[in-house]
């Protein structure tokens, strides 16, 4: 970690309650005193750290106001640590030893926010019998997520975690046009556990990238092995979900690129799957990346379209090139004038924008033969098959 030395004079403030930071400090030399402002104008002292101690801490984590205001009571020399050295260095930490300290400091900020509310000092508000209590759900719920994740690694490990297959139906010829990959997961002891589980949890953890790198190199070595089962040539395509914390690797493209070339698909069977957020939460990282993925072939599809932001800017932004429509506004659009409409929409721009428009969550004959005559070109859900495994999709296709 790159040193960065900052000096604070007695009597300066190091760091102010409700700012917003983004850096936290390990004092190499003096000594500071931490006080909550109340809400009376007042001041509550929390205690004071001298030399080895870090304060500031929760900015690493996340870029909500300073808790507490530190002063220098004595000449300091600081050690800075800014959030970015420190995703550095957490990127290559244990995924169980990422959350963990994603708990603890959770915690942490948790025990503030009561002391702040309440006049207390935080040494007394988690001393507190009551708190403690009411503290319980939340961090069984974190030790759950820990268990998760450790539990998930394993299994992975073990081949315990499986990919299942959904077909994407051509609705004008009915026949199958590629697969979406969904992970399952069944615990040994605990049984099927819902990826709306621990998808979340992967990702609050980073292990999420070792988990979608297995997803993309298992469901593409399955698409080869089902190619050459039903006799779809490279015609076949495979759609595959990718995360924040996927793009956010250096290496992801070369990855994406090996796998490819190992399991000697065409690059465009491949279709990367991602959502709204993540090109508005990264947009120069994602705009980048996906170039590189569009140059080489590679299909582009946004998930659950209309659900997220507002602004179609992206969609010129963006090397995309499929749409999908969320299951929501398929569900509802032969009730509500206004979901039809929605659906008639997205097909239009689409279509002006000369992409491929994919309805997810079809479930009766209706929506599909709507679906069609809106200009859909694809379609997937229960009505024609849901998610099975390698064997059961095979047959799916060849339509035993």
């Amino acid at each position: 970690m790159q040193k960065n030395q900052r000096f604070f004079s007695a009597g300066d403030t190091i760091i102010r309650q409700g700012d917003t930071g983004t850096s936290a400090y390990i004092i190499e030399s003096g000594r500071v005193e931490i006080v909550i402002e109340t809400d009376y104008g007042g001041e509550q002292l929390v205690g004071t750290r001298g030399a080895g101690a870090m304060i500031g801490e929760m900015a690493i984590i996340d870029r909500a106001p300073r808790t507490a205001t530190i002063r220098a009571i004595e000449n300091c020399n600081l050690l800075e640590i800014t959030q970015d050295n420190f995703d550095q260095r957490i990127k290559n930490a244990d995924p169980v030893l990422c959350m963990a300290i994603q708990v603890i400091l959770a915690r942490y900020r948790d025990v503030l926010k009561r002391a702040q509310v309440i006049g207390e000092p935080p040494r007394s508000v988690l001393d507190s019998e009551a708190q403690e209590m009411n503290m319980v759900n939340s961090d069984s719920s974190a030790l759950e997520a820990l268990k998760i994740i450790n539990d998930f690694e394993n299994s992975l490990d073990k081949g315990e975690v499986s990919l299942n297959y959904q077909p994407i139906m051509n609705l004008e010829t009915g026949k199958v046009a590629g697969y979406e990959a969904l992970m399952r997961w069944i615990h040994p002891e605990r049984g099927f556990i819902s990826p709306g589980i621990f998808i979340p949890a992967l990702e609050d953890s980073g292990l999420i990238v070792k988990a979608s790198q297995w997803a993309l190199n298992e469901s593409l070595q399955a698409l080869k092995r089902i190619e050459g089962k039903v006799g779809y040539e490279s015609h076949l395509f495979m759609s595959v979900n990718f995360t924040s914390h996927d793009f956010s690797e250096d290496g992801f493209v070369d990855s994406v690129y090996e796998t490819i070339s190992a399991t000697d698909i065409q690059p465009n069977q491949l279709h990367i799957e991602i959502t709204e957020r993540l090109l508005m939460g990264q947009p120069d990282k994602a705009a980048e990346t996906l170039k590189m993925c569009r140059n080489a072939g590679i299909g582009i599809s946004i998930d659950d379209f209309g659900t997220g932001y507002s602004s179609l800017s992206y969609l010129h932004a963006f090397p995309i090139d499929t749409l999908k429509i969320d299951r929501s506004f398929v569900m509802e659009m032969e009730k509500d004038d206004k979901m039809l409409e929605m659906v008639r929409s997205i097909i239009g721009l689409g279509k002006n924008l000369g992409m491929k428009l994919i309805a997810e969550g079809i479930e009766t004959e209706n929506e599909a033969k709507l679906l069609k005559k809106l200009g859909c070109e694809y379609g997937q859900g229960y009505y024609f098959c849901p998610p099975v495994d390698e064997n059961n999709v095979v047959k799916y296709t060849k339509g035993e």
